[in-house]
């Protein structure tokens, strides 16, 4: 059996709100899109997880993860703060970060585009749009796009 680039996929999720995280887990784990997801709960904490440092200092390099989906609205540090270090990073600005968020405003997507988020996807409210939406995210980001080698 051939191994997909679904199977191989990890995917960070940055969310501090349960429900929001329930609902991707069961999206993401329920459709088989990826091996692993890995959550962290506030922007510091993401931080500390994708450098290594502080509480995940033992932690194995990153080089299978292949999404990040980052909520903007987060506490110690906000999303956008997060997108800025991420993508000034050279170790981790290969890695596709897609703005998933309850902020529609259009500042807060045109920052994030200029802050160089990949995609930004309006978190829909209702249960059957946000696993649609969570799923598309997922079969473009993890599937379909042909990530860098």
């Amino acid at each position: 059996m051939t191994v997909t680039a679904y199977e191989r996929a990890e995917v960070l999720l940055v969310e501090d709100d349960p429900d929001d995280e329930e609902l991707v887990l069961h999206t993401l784990l329920r459709d088989d899109v990826c091996r692993r997801v890995f959550v962290v709960r506030d922007g510091a904490e993401a931080l500390e997880y994708l450098r290594g440092t502080g509480r995940y200092r033992d932690r194995s390099p990153i080089c299978g993860l292949r999404m990040i989906l980052l909520d903007l609205k987060l506490p110690l540090l906000d999303g956008h703060d997060v997108l800025a270090e991420i993508k000034t990073d050279p170790e981790l600005r290969r890695i596709p970060v897609v703005v998933f968020t309850s902020a529609a405003m259009d500042r807060d997507r045109t920052r994030g585009y200029a802050l160089g988020a990949n995609s930004y996807v309006v978190k829909p409210v209702e249960f059957q749009r946000f696993t649609a939406a969570v799923h598309d995210v997922a079969r473009y980001w993890l599937g379909l796009n042909c990530a860098p080698v």
